[in-house]
């Protein structure tokens, strides 16, 4: 299993009719809660805005995800001419081969649009999967016979095949193709289901009408669940709209599945003092895992960021702060002293050099922090003053006012795959 060192790693895997596919692999920097299996809507592919967005929300959500495309889409191996919607069902059952070989078998199943109608379908061939979600989902996959242009379907009745433009991309579609979809009727399949079933459908939907929605919870059995997804368009391309979709799945999904139990302590913080730190393809938002906790990181809106976790010199402050109340609280309960609590306020800025007087360097800028320290509990003045100076002799203070080296090695991608961050599972 390649991978690129990020928090997304590519993978191959032979497809029902032998082609290879391609696909993505999002991994929580934590252990996995659970793994899903996402089906991308008619033609789309597993790169689409949502399918990404979305995978990765569930990622941060403690969810490894598997999107893939399938059979003749994006860039997997082999020709769309001679795939339909049965073959689409077989490679989403290759795609759990997979996993169920290399990682885990997927315990949830997502697909969008016709995605959502194929998981719907396949859930049978799947036996570990507990949940199904569809977002915007067709009742039944002969819905996209009416995506079709107007005279499409007698010229294929007519010549065995016609080539059609979706999407703005031309693909041949041949008469096999509009007979498999007519042979798969849905209501049996939804009713007979017997997995939790998650349907989420926009009322705005311009592609796949809401009353589709109605149909399948209609047709489903308990336990169903349906959610609108208000202002939403068929393919998410709001980025928020994406999130909340994936705020949902975590939310709902952790009733039915099976959560992997949580690792020792020891393995959880894995080896001390060593951090992970992955950014995606786009933007600074990055994933952390600091002894096993995981974090974030981004930068402000200001300044291209998405804020939707601290800025660096955030989490150099923090951990001053967390150094100073903690060798704080360390010495006074060693001294018995009444220290009821502490807060620590940290700022950072840069002065010119020559505008310090407690300053060794004479040229340029000079990092400042400055820190306010509020202890709360009745010491009197003399402890108070002593636990000031104990505050300078924080580790982490003692760190930064130090002579620092950082040293810099490049490593492959398969160094990093051979290397499991702290608690996830070796292969």
């Amino acid at each position: 299993m390649a991978s690129d060192g990020e928090a997304i790693e590519r993978v191959t895997f032979p497809g029902a009719q032998g082609a290879m596919l391609a696909a993505r692999v999002h991994r929580p920097l934590g252990p996995a809660r659970a793994w899903a299996l996402f089906a991308h809507c008619f033609t789309c592919g597993k790169d689409l805005h949502a399918a990404r967005r979305i995978s990765t929300a569930l990622a941060e959500q403690g969810f490894a995800v598997l999107r893939f495309d399938f059979t003749g889409i994006g860039e997997s191996e082999g020709d769309f001419a001679d795939t339909h919607f049965s073959s689409n069902l077989d490679d989403l059952v290759a795609a759990a081969d997979y996993l169920r070989a290399h990682e885990q078998a997927p315990s949830l199943l997502v697909g969008h649009s016709l995605g959502g109608t194929a998981v719907i379908a396949a859930a049978e061939r799947i036996p570990e999967a507990k949940a199904v979600v569809t977002i915007g989902a067709p009742a039944s996959p002969e819905h996209v016979e009416g995506l079709l242009a107007p005279g499409t379907e007698a010229a294929i009745a007519e010549a065995g095949q016609a080539e059609v433009v979706l999407a703005g991309r031309r693909f041949t579609i041949r008469r096999e193709f509009l007979d498999d979809l007519r042979r798969h009727g849905l209501d049996e399949r939804v009713r007979g289901l017997r997995r939790a079933l998650l349907i989420l459908h926009a009322p705005l939907d311009q592609i796949v009408a809401v009353d589709e929605a109605r149909k399948l919870f209609v047709a489903a059995l308990h336990p169903k669940s349906f959610v609108s997804l208000d202002q939403a368009d068929h393919l998410l391309t709001r980025a928020a709209d994406a999130e909340y979709v994936a705020t949902l799945i975590a939310a709902w999904s952790a009733r039915y599945l099976e959560e992997a139990p949580a690792p020792e302590p020891s393995a959880r913080r894995g080896e001390h003092g060593l951090v992970v730190v992955r950014g995606g393809p786009t933007g600074f938002a990055q994933e952390m895992l600091v002894d096993g906790h995981p974090l974030r990181a981004d930068e402000p809106e200001s300044v291209g960021g998405t804020n939707t976790g601290p800025a660096p010199y955030g989490l150099v402050l923090a951990g001053l702060g967390a150094c100073t109340s903690m060798t704080l609280r360390m010495y006074a309960d060693r001294k018995r002293w009444p220290l009821e609590g502490v807060t620590v306020r940290l700022r950072h800025h840069k002065v010119h050099a020559k505008d310090c007087a407690d300053c060794e360097a004479e040229d340029g800028k000079v990092d400042v922090i400055e820190r306010e320290i509020a202890m709360a509990g009745p010491l009197d003045p003399a402890q108070r003053q002593r636990l000031l100076e104990i505050a300078d002799r924080c580790p982490v203070h003692r760190t930064l006012e130090s002579e620092i080296k950082v040293r810099t090695r490049e490593v492959t991608g398969e160094d990093l795959a051979a290397r499991p961050a702290p608690g996830e599972r070796p292969d």
